[in-house]
């Protein structure tokens, strides 16, 4: 195996389980938090955060890291303009996280299971429309790079 097929295979491994991370966010865990009194989903939602404050940044480093390399792997193939793209989802992806989730989650940390904000739920819904961009900008951004790498495995 060669260093850019290790590149093209941390690449995809790394995409692949960010956006699986964030679509079961989007659409599993979402419907039955809402469903939750409001302690426990303070609650719940600050257990997550704590989980993936670890995670998903971790995650994201090693995507866009690969994801950099992945166009040299590449080259001047078809798959080129694909890995370009794919780095763009993810920059969406982080600008979306940095700017918008982030400030929410860290002044969710602070929040009183028992004696929330008045607005909390409102900063919650601004959260859940942040968040479906970023999970479609990361399960974009694997269908950029899994293009990519299917081009340039063809054109091999």
């Amino acid at each position: 195996m060669t260093a850019g097929e290790v590149i093209g295979f941390i690449n995809l491994f790394c995409v692949g389980i960010l956006a699986g991370e964030e679509f079961v966010l989007c659409y599993g865990v979402r419907a039955p938090l809402a469903s939750l009194d409001e302690r426990s989903h303070i609650q719940l939602r600050q257990a997550l955060i704590r989980r993936l404050v670890v995670v998903v940044p971790a995650l994201f480093a090693l995507s866009i890291l690969s994801g950099v390399a992945a166009p040299v792997r590449v080259g001047f193939s078809q798959g080129l303009a694909f890995c370009i793209a794919g780095l763009l989802a993810l920059l969406t992806f982080i600008t979306v996280t940095l700017l918008g989730t982030v400030p929410i989650n860290s002044a969710a940390l602070t929040w009183d299971p028992g004696a929330p904000p008045k607005n909390w739920r409102t900063l919650v819904r601004r959260w859940e429309r942040l968040d479906l961009v970023r999970c479609w900008a990361a399960i974009t951004a694997f269908a950029f790079f899994l293009t990519a790498t299917a081009l340039h495995l063809a054109g091999s």
